[in-house]
């Protein structure tokens, strides 16, 4: 075969290799959030139009597809806590952080699974998970010193905070609904958690960041039969 036709038929490949990752990134992303993250790996093959052996050659396990179909979205939720803890008023910073945290988990369903499950696997995904953790501890212990935030405040409450807006947004169904009933939780919780002369809350339950999946990734959103999971 001549040095010419080689190249063309490599560079082929290439581009058939590149469709074939983004097609199984997409169709990853769809069923995990349709399904959750639990989704067979042949239902997202099936979905992305190629065959299993594919799928696993781009990637050879479940934490590698899961953390590389959300990577951007986690970038975004990391950047977003840099940027709560840069603001000179903590309650602000506290509040953007909440607002902007809950509108992404509103938006993307499968990001909340995928954001908050443990992967030891896939070193850059914890590192970054463990960092939004510390993060969040940080901004609750700074509203705290600034007096704003009520002092039985705990960062187990952000867990609260997320399974109950995860319901919310499910129920809501329709994505104008549960953007809605998103903002409106929000704000309520967020005037809940101001400081004030109040009754002491009852103690805070005991909930990491990588639990608040067990409650909703394994719950189906809208969930079909032709999605071949049963």
């Amino acid at each position: 075969m001549p040095a010419q036709d080689t190249h063309k038929a490599r560079s082929h490949q290439r581009s058939d290799a590149r469709r074939n990752r983004e097609q199984i990134l997409d169709a990853a992303r769809a069923a995990f959030t349709a399904q959750g993250i639990d989704v067979p790996l042949t239902a997202i093959a099936r979905r992305a139009g190629v065959g299993p052996a594919t799928l696993y050659r781009h990637f050879p396990t479940r934490s590698a597809l899961v953390t590389e179909a959300f990577a951007e979205q986690l970038a975004e939720c990391v950047a977003l806590l840099d940027g709560a803890l840069a603001d000179p008023d903590p309650w602000r910073g506290f509040c953007s952080m909440i607002e902007q945290v809950c509108a992404m988990q509103a938006a993307d369903r499968g990001f909340t699974a995928a954001f908050l499950s443990k992967f030891p696997d896939a070193v850059d995904h914890e590192r970054e998970r463990r960092r939004a953790e510390a993060g969040i501890a940080e901004l609750v212990r700074r509203a705290q010193e600034s007096g704003q935030l009520r002092g039985d405040f705990d960062p187990a409450d952000i867990t609260l905070l997320m399974l109950a807006n995860s319901g919310v947004v499910d129920g809501a169904g329709e994505q104008r609904l549960a953007d809605a009933a998103s903002r409106r939780l929000v704000g309520y919780l967020l005037q809940s958690f101001r400081a004030s002369d109040g009754a002491p809350l009852p103690p805070a339950a005991p909930l990491g960041l990588d639990q608040v999946h067990r409650g909703s990734a394994h719950r189906p959103v809208g969930l079909r039969s032709e999605d071949g999971c049963g």
